[in-house]
């Protein structure tokens, strides 16, 4: 039954991977960090990587000096005044998502014709590269879940009628780590930035299915299996707010992470690998590197749409294996009768942490240079101004980027050393449990900053 239930996730998420997450290709690979990081480094790059795997290694050590337990209780379940949030200003988020996905929805279908603008001009390139991909996912870490109050196709599907069957167990969030996957793989093989009117065709496909996915399990589809809902409310663990029934509450960030309860199973882990790996994707296509192996492999006669599919299975395969591994380690370090499945669960968290460092990284000097241009298309969509000033990225920016990462890898050792605690009764064995994760981020960190220091391009054969 578990086989069958992967493998209906999979067909489904073949069908619903059209997102938004997909635009950008073009975009994603030619502004941001990318162009605003050095062309090279004044160290030489091993003794750079060395630096930065050994800035998280230093941060483990100090960790562990931090032995109070009753301490780090009282940092974890530390929380602030409530800050009440009405239902009017819920009732504008929800009319601002569906405004934006409308004005995205009208603006792509009619490029070309009623509206003749360069891709990068068309409101729908801009809305969801800049708007979605770029600013509201950036604020469900940086602030708290937004997306659950602008979701348009939360709000739609509310308003339809729900058959409101149990959502499969077997499912889990499968289909969430598949779609998550898939929409990168979209966003890389895919024209998408650079033809508006496939991008609201795809938006319109991902909406189909989120409402027909309300309308047979009701509100457990966007709780479970859909992909920009679930990658939402993971990243909201980190942020510094949380939401309550009366309201938002502050908290120290990554302190929603600490609660391991809901990585309940595989399914859990594997899509918050999906989460870190989704990135490390998107960034890793555009370096030479890939250019140089990908050209090789299609010599040997490999399609260029085989090898992309290849390098995704492989590396999530790898970085998840890594994660596995980790847990066999912790178990023999801490020398504990848990399960390294157990502890794999446990330590998998903290990843949300790396995740969102680098894609503050990635994105957001893409999104700033083009905001300008996204905040006078807002004002006129069909029709915006002929010239509009582009925000000049400074060379300095670079520093911005990989410290993103490595406050990201910080934030996530000491995430690992709060839920090592509440695992262990013993000082020592908590340390211990540790070694292995800490390992995976060491190596994660590395690849990171490799990804955001290395000047990069356009996908080669796409």
């Amino acid at each position: 039954m578990a086989r069958l239930g992967r493998g209906v996730a999979v067909a489904a998420l073949v069908a619903g991977a059209a997102t938004p997450a997909g635009v950008g290709r073009v975009l994603a690979h030619s502004g941001g960090l990318r162009g605003a990081a050095p062309e090279s480094l004044s160290v030489p790059v091993w003794l750079f990587l060395a630096t930065g795997g050994g800035v998280i290694g230093a941060s483990f050590l100090l960790a562990s000096f931090v032995t109070d337990r009753a301490f780090v209780d009282r940092l974890d379940a530390w929380r602030g005044p409530r800050l009440p949030l009405g239902r009017l200003a819920n009732a504008a988020g929800r009319l601002f998502g569906v405004a934006a996905l409308a004005v995205a929805l009208v603006s792509g279908l009619l490029a070309g014709s009623v509206t003749p603008l360069a891709p990068e001009r068309n409101a729908a390139t801009l809305i969801v590269w800049v708007g979605w991909w770029g600013v509201v996912v950036a604020s469900t870490y940086l602030v708290g879940d937004t997306w659950r109050t602008v979701d348009p196709f939360r709000t739609v599907a509310s308003v339809v009628p729900t058959l409101d069957r149990d959502y499969p167990a077997s499912l889990g969030a499968w289909p969430a780590a598949v779609g998550v996957l898939g929409l990168v793989f979209l966003e890389v093989v895919t024209p998408m930035a650079d033809d508006p009117q496939l991008l609201a065709t795809v938006v319109a496909g991902y909406g189909v299915v989120a409402v027909a996915g309300w309308v047979v399990f009701g509100p457990a589809w966007f709780g479970t299996a859909d992909p920009l809902a679930r990658l939402a409310a993971a990243y909201g663990r980190i942020a510094p707010l949380t939401r309550t029934a009366d309201g938002w509450r502050l908290r120290l960030p990554g302190t929603g992470a600490t609660e391991t309860a809901w990585v309940d199973g595989r399914d859990q882990a594997a899509f918050v690998v999906a989460v870190v790996y989704a990135t490390t994707y998107d960034g890793f296509v555009g370096t030479g590197l890939w250019e140089t192996v990908a050209s090789s492999v299609v010599g040997w006669g490999v399609p260029p749409l085989g090898a992309y599919l290849a390098l995704l299975a492989g590396g999530f395969g790898v970085f998840y294996g890594g994660l596995a591994l980790s847990g066999r380690l912790a178990r023999r370090t801490a020398a504990t009768f848990l399960t390294p499945t157990a502890l794999v669960r446990r330590f998998t968290p903290p990843l949300l942490a790396i995740a969102a460092g680098y894609h503050l990284a990635h994105t957001l000097g893409t999104t700033l240079t083009l905001l300008p241009t996204t905040l006078a298309v807002a004002v006129s969509p069909l029709s915006p101004p002929a010239a509009v000033p582009t925000l000049v990225v400074p060379g300095w920016f670079g520093a911005v980027g990989i410290t993103s990462v490595l406050g990201g890898h910080l934030l996530a050792v000491w995430i690992a050393h709060t839920i090592a605690y509440d695992t262990f009764p013993d000082r020592l064995q908590a340390v211990r449990s540790q070694y292995g994760v800490t390992v995976v981020m060491v190596a994660y960190t590395m690849v990171a900053l490799w990804i955001v220091t290395t000047p990069g391009g356009a996908p080669p054969f796409v």
